[in-house]
């Protein structure tokens, strides 16, 4: 499966998008590892690097929302709160069994890479206009 960051998951703001393409490529790199067949600890292992990357980007998101009054904050916090939980059940699994399996890489595209392009594209896209508005008053 090819999961790269390309121009349809550009938001327009550079500190999110440096972060999105960070984050695609720890996802990347982490289903690689669960495709090869590389083990549960290594899956494990990689999944607490997309884990931690993923709690800092919500983080950083989140506060960049703050500071300009972002009127949909709350349904966004919200949205990530959803996909910590999709982490925590790919921990479940992996605890769960012996490694990851063809069910778990299709999980992880349908409840990770596939949540996370449409987020990207939709709700992030939709921060990143509003703090561009924001930031840029007299555009017209």
């Amino acid at each position: 499966m090819e999961i790269i960051f390309d121009d349809n998951l550009i938001t327009g703001n550079v500190t999110i998008d440096s972060q999105h393409k960070e984050l695609i490529d720890r996802i990347a790199e982490f289903v690689r590892v669960c495709e090869n067949g590389e083990g549960k600890v290594k899956a494990i292992k990689m999944l607490d690097y997309l884990d931690e990357y993923t709690n800092f980007h919500f983080s950083a998101e989140e506060d960049l929302q703050k500071e300009v009054n972002y009127p949909d904050y709350p349904a966004h916090h919200n949205k990530h709160e959803e996909f910590k939980k999709t982490i925590q059940t790919l921990y479940d699994y992996l605890d769960e069994y012996e490694g990851p399996n063809e069910k778990f890489v299709q999980m992880v595209q349908d409840k990770v890479v596939d949540w996370l392009f449409t987020h990207i594209k939709s709700a992030d896209r939709s921060v990143a206009e509003y703090i561009y508005m924001v930031e840029n008053p007299n555009r017209l």
